[in-house]
């Protein structure tokens, strides 16, 4: 059976948050006009208990010879030359502040930044078909949909979470803003599956109300083929999902009757058209199909499953079939 297969974009739900700079009490810079370098961060949205790299950047100073110092929680983390360091963060709403030296020629410049890492994870569920009691999740379907969710745990500086029915959420989708998605409360959108082979970035910036507080999260979406399965249905045990029949199978008993479970087809409009044929003949549609083989002697077959959803998004199940000792004979359905 296929796996879930959603390539998280920053480790697969991962629970992803940072400070942005451009939010007050969030990130704050100690600019002075005569400092002369800014400070960035990597990733924009580091993980609680992670590392955040702070990179320095100067237009009108050569910091090729100079001496760098980092401070971070008040202790000295780094000296020696210009370069990105990676600073350690402590749990969701602790508050980290950094500070950064540059020492050229006798001459000191610094920057200082805060970050307070918040809790946010995305969660996948993709609209598509899986059969009853699967313990997977279906892939990403072609042609469908998927329902991205949103969990944010954003606390303040005490340790206090905040409702998360009560955060404003600000979706976006390959760079594009999605504005009738976002707003407050607003923990999930439903997102078009990319097409084939390419990719959709899915980005959330979860705020309070004060927008002092503020984290996010993103995820990248890739959407694969589907496929359907062929199970053996025991009038005994009933559908046989640990064991999915494929090549061959030979039928020796009077009867047999064989189900369909379509993995990962679009199901935001209609459930996907199953059809049986055997030998090339179309035999019926629908999930099951009982074959009989007639007279007294034996012979083979071929079975083919075919499952559509449109035009585009099809897949495929064969079985030769064998049954009793001898060819020629035919199957009533």
């Amino acid at each position: 059976m296929p796996a879930h297969s959603l390539r998280p974009l920053l480790g697969a739900f991962a629970i992803l948050a940072f400070s942005a700079p451009f939010v007050a009490n969030a990130q704050s810079f100690g600019i002075n006009t005569a400092q002369s370098f800014t400070l960035s961060m990597s990733p924009q949205y580091p993980a609680p208990y992670s590392q955040a790299t702070i990179s320095e950047l100067s237009a009108s100073l050569d910091l090729s010879g100079a001496t760098m110092t980092v401070f971070a929680g008040g202790a000295q983390v780094y000296r020696g030359n210009v370069q990105p360091v990676a600073v350690t963060l402590g749990g969701a709403g602790t508050l980290t502040n950094v500070k950064v030296v540059i020492s050229i020629n006798g001459t000191r410049y610094s920057q200082t930044l805060s970050i307070r890492p918040q809790d946010v994870s995305l969660v996948a569920e993709p609209v598509s078909s899986a059969p009853p009691l699967y313990a997977g999740k279906p892939l990403v379907p072609l042609g469908g949909d998927t329902r991205m969710v949103a969990v944010a745990n954003l606390r303040d500086g005490n340790g206090r979470m905040f409702d998360p029915g009560a955060l404003s959420y600000t979706w976006t989708v390959n760079g594009t803003q999605i504005a009738s998605a976002s707003g407050i409360g607003k923990d999930a959108i439903i997102v078009a599956s990319p097409l084939q082979y390419r990719e959709s970035t899915v980005s959330v910036a979860v705020e309070n109300q004060s927008g002092s507080i503020t984290g996010g999260a993103s995820f990248s979406l890739t959407a694969e083929e589907p496929a359907v399965r062929i199970y053996k249905n025991d009038p005994l045990l009933g559908i046989l999902y640990d064991h999915a029949l494929s090549d061959s199978y030979a039928i020796t008993g009077t009867e047999v009757s064989l189900y369909a479970a379509p993995f990962s087809f679009p199901t935001s409009a209609a459930a996907p058209v199953l059809e049986w044929f055997l030998n090339g003949t179309a035999a019926q549609t629908g999930s099951s199909i009982t074959l009989r083989p007639t007279g007294s002697g034996g012979g083979n077959a071929s079975l083919s499953l075919v499952a559509s959803s449109g035009d585009f998004v099809k897949a495929t199940a064969n079985l030769s079939l064998s049954f009793g000792a001898q060819s020629g004979n035919l199957f009533g359905l």
